[in-house]
């Protein structure tokens, strides 16, 4: 489990990314690059970071179920993830 606070940075990055995401498209298509420069440096989506939904944990992310491979592979012996079982051949 990731600690608290990491995710709690996260989440606002992600806010912080959302609510400058149409200034940032303006600005590169005006070209005006210093006034992109004077933006907060988390506003930037290049600094989030992939986390599990669950436990926060940022290694072993599954981008196409947003979860660690551990989580990942707790839910699908459970059943709880649809159209995935376990390999078997």
């Amino acid at each position: 489990m990731a600690k608290k606070s990491k995710i709690a940075k996260e989440k606002k990055r992600q806010e912080m990314v959302m609510k400058y995401a149409e200034l940032r498209r303006e600005l590169k298509e005006k070209g005006d690059y210093e006034a992109l420069q004077k933006l907060p440096r988390d506003s930037s989506p290049t600094r989030l970071k992939n986390r599990c939904e669950i436990t926060g944990r940022p290694r072993g992310y599954m981008r196409q179920f947003g979860m660690s491979r551990i989580k990942f592979r707790e839910y699908v012996h459970r059943g709880q993830v649809p159209g995935v079982r376990k390999a078997s051949w």
